[in-house]
């Protein structure tokens, strides 16, 4: 038999109704905390305050006692296993932790707390119902900061909570402050560094200049002195330069020294030799420790490196390619001579180097 009579549906469940059911008072008293947090303007001078507590009842007294204070931020935490996460999410100036929750000991989280980076720090007051010498003595060698019997006066409560807030926000800022300055004396000590470096650089070769080469060949030379170790020294002269200059430019002259500077460094394999710009199209090489053959072996390498770039000089020239000419001397210092004594004996050789036809080293002691 058929009826025009609708079917009568079951009624449905609108979003308010599900909304209704949902709404415990757990979750009214955590939405209504996290409401006043928010409303409230927060700052780096304000204490935010996180509540650990299964009881909802505590959890109420607590809101409602820092409800007047315009400066401290509450937020409530029932679940336990939620308080590392919460505590991380809001960075709380101080925590109000229960000790007795179903599911993990108030301790526990403490421990939890003080090994984690974000909340190493945050102070820490237990709340317990008993007033215990022993549970108070394992409360603070967990790291609790402060212990009390719930719930004291809210004028008490007030009062710790801003005594502890205020401590860790000193102490933040302290180590804000200390932390930026750290940096900026790092800053400013890697800045002074680089300038050091770069006053001691020829600002065209790379090399060491006149300057740091005078330093370091008298550092290096009253070093010897004392060790009575040998000494030596290498003068460095581009064969020709001013004709190849003069016929090229002083571009192609500026580029020839480049080139030239960085294979005097490349070639200078120990770290306590120094190569530097002596001057003009003149370079020095300080090598301390080195014997009279080997200095000479040096300076043959650098030599026959210059003249493997093979930089065409022109067809004015009667070589082929630029070339070095090299004079070097070696001593073990005495007190009776002085470095100005081994430079001279350098550049004699240099000298001699250059008259015997150029494209050579001579080192004699």
């Amino acid at each position: 038999m058929s009826t025009n009579h609708p079917k009568t549906l079951p009624p449905t469940v609108g979003p308010t109704q599900v909304a209704a059911r949902s709404n415990d008072p757990t979750a009214r008293l955590r939405r209504a905390a996290d409401a006043a947090g928010d409303l409230r303007f927060v700052d780096d001078s304000n204490c935010v305050v996180l509540l650990v507590d299964d009881q909802l009842m505590i959890g109420e007294m607590v809101r409602r006692a820092l409800a007047s204070e315009p400066t401290i931020v509450f937020h409530f935490c029932s679940e336990p296993g939620e308080a590392i996460k919460t505590a991380e999410r809001i960075a709380p100036t101080v925590i109000l932790q229960d000790l007795v929750m179903p599911g993990i000991e108030g301790l526990s989280l403490v421990r939890e707390y003080r090994a984690l980076e974000a909340t190493r720090n945050t102070p820490i007051i237990v709340l317990s119902t008993r007033e215990d010498p022993k549970t108070k003595k394992d409360a603070f060698a967990v790291g609790a900061n402060d212990y009390i019997v719930k719930l004291p006066d809210s004028i008490e409560l007030i009062a710790r909570i801003r005594y502890h807030s205020q401590a860790y926000l000193s102490r933040r800022q302290r180590d804000g402050a200390y932390k930026a300055l750290h940096e900026s004396q790092r800053q400013l000590m890697a800045a002074n560094i680089e300038l050091l470096r770069l006053s001691n650089l020829d600002g065209l070769t790379g090399l060491n200049n006149r300057r740091r080469f005078d330093e370091y060949a008298s550092t290096e030379w009253r070093r010897a002195l004392r060790e009575r170790a040998p000494f030596g020294l290498l003068l460095i002269d581009v064969d020709q330069f001013k004709p190849y200059n003069d016929a090229n430019g002083h571009l192609a002259g500026d580029e020839l020294l480049r080139r030239i500077g960085g294979t005097i460094h490349t070639s200078c394999r120990r770290p306590e030799d120094l190569p530097a710009r002596y001057g003009g199209d003149e370079f020095a090489v300080v090598l301390p420790g080195v014997q009279a053959n080997a200095l000479e072996s040096i300076g043959e390498r650098l030599r026959q490196a210059v003249q493997d770039l093979k930089v065409e000089r022109g067809s004015s020239f009667g070589a082929p390619y630029v070339s070095l000419s090299v004079g070097g001397a070696v001593t073990v210092p005495t007190k009776e001579d002085g470095l100005l004594d081994l430079i001279a004996i350098a550049d004699k050789n240099l000298y001699e180097a250059k008259t015997k036809g150029r494209n050579r080293c001579i080192v004699h002691e």
